[in-house]
């Protein structure tokens, strides 16, 4: 096992995660970065599948086929980033754009954290195998994929394939080959080992109101379908600890995010709005099913409808997207545990969280999945993205030695 920590190469490590920070992948862009990976997993010995998810947007698979007997493992990270770097709010910050750099032993650039490293991190890992000279009897894989951001088209507006993340790419990767018996999400977890986490349900929430000139408005102000939101908006604030707290999950309370409001025509206050919408982030514990938090969800709308009558008040939800846990005692985690003791000298915290992962969808096919990666943390605000570059060599290190206890050595 120490061989194989010892071909981790960091100088090899550090160019591959630069060179893919610097090539622009917001969601919808994925294509770029996708050739990239494709030729960085051939170099690496892999067979290689090309997924067309949808034009300019790819998923690569990677394929180190084992000499049979072992369990398969892939190890799964996503290809696009939040955010383009072309942002008016993150102009000047430069771990924000798709320019990599190393300073004082850290790598900054858009996506190094979520999850650019963790991708640099998986081809490293493939390659210290092949130096080491092992071979492995179940399959590894890694699955480069397009669309995990959590973003969702809506409306009339909102489309096209810069909206469509949600785990798009990892959906269409499990319905079209990409399976293992057990895979590594390494998003940005602090090398703690991700036990579960919580899923979303989206909603808009509305209200009414006449449309009418402002000149004719005098005596009608409390019929605004912003000024009524304003009322259905302190209900829902009521609401909310409510629901927070009967989605508690391993000790950790659920969350509700309010995350827009919109109403009316900023070119045109002369009218009054015809609607206002108020769009709600539910998030929802990986033991409650999608349609018992729906069923909850419509039933607070019901008595909004009851105590606001003639606030023409509807709802649509346009987001559920389960969590996802594993078992504590799963051989995976022991797997990484094990791989993280030997490398970092102790053994790794277990965590629950409340974002979103692709391990959502891939649960769904029998694919039994950990989130687990390095981080530097939140993004500073100041500097943007970066990571620590002992971390991702260290972390190289672990999926390499995790992959060689899950899938078997060869003799």
């Amino acid at each position: 096992m120490e061989q194989i920590a010892d071909c981790v190469q960091p100088e090899r490590l550090v160019e591959t995660a630069v060179e893919l920070v610097s090539i622009s992948s917001p969601t919808g862009q994925e294509q770029a970065i996708g050739e990239r990976m494709r030729a960085l997993l051939v170099d690496a010995g892999m067979q290689v599948q090309w997924q067309e998810v949808e034009e300019g947007r790819p998923n690569v698979l990677g394929l180190l086929e084992g000499e049979g007997g072992g369990p398969s493992l892939m190890l799964n990270g996503h290809m696009d980033t939040s955010y383009s770097g072309e942002e008016p709010w993150l102009a000047g910050i430069p771990g924000f754009q798709p320019q990599g750099f190393v300073r004082e032993g850290r790598i900054y650039g858009l996506g190094i954290s979520n999850m650019k490293g963790a991708l640099a991190c998986y081809v490293e890992a493939v390659r210290a195998l092949r130096d080491a000279g092992v071979g492995l009897r179940g399959d590894l894989m890694i699955a480069a994929v397009c669309g995990e951001i959590e973003k969702t088209q809506w409306g009339e507006e909102y489309r096209g394939r810069e909206y469509r993340g949600y785990a798009a790419g990892s959906r269409y990767l499990a319905a079209h080959g990409g399976v293992a018996d057990m895979c590594i999400l390494g998003e940005p977890t602090e090398q703690k080992i991700v036990l579960g986490h919580y899923g979303s349900v989206w909603m808009r929430l509305s209200t009414r109101g006449p449309f009418i000139h402002t000149a004719f408005s005098e005596g009608r102000l409390p019929e605004n379908a912003i000024v009524r939101m304003r009322e259905v908006l302190d209900a829902v604030l009521d609401w909310i600890p409510r629901w927070e707290e009967k989605t508690v999950y391993r000790g950790r309370r659920g969350i509700v995010n309010v995350g827009c409001v919109t109403g009316g025509f900023p070119w045109r206050v002369s009218r009054t709005p015809h609607r206002c919408d108020l769009f709600l982030d539910v998030r929802v514990p990986p033991t409650m099913a999608m349609t018992e938090a729906v069923r909850q969800l419509r039933a607070f709308v019901r008595q909004l409808k009851e105590r606001f009558p003639d606030y023409g008040i509807e709802s649509e939800v346009y987001v559920t997207a389960p969590g996802a846990e594993i078992a504590d005692d799963h051989p995976l985690v022991a797997a990484i545990e094990e791989s993280h003791e030997l490398v970092f000298g102790e053994t790794p915290e277990r965590d629950t969280v409340r974002w979103f992962s692709d391990a959502s969808a891939l649960v769904r096919y029998g694919i039994d999945t950990v989130n687990y990666g390095t981080s530097s943390g939140l993004p500073d605000p100041k500097l943007g993205e970066n990571l620590d570059i002992e971390g991702l060599v260290k972390m190289s290190k672990v999926y390499a030695l995790a992959a060689a206890r899950v899938c078997g050595v060869a003799p």
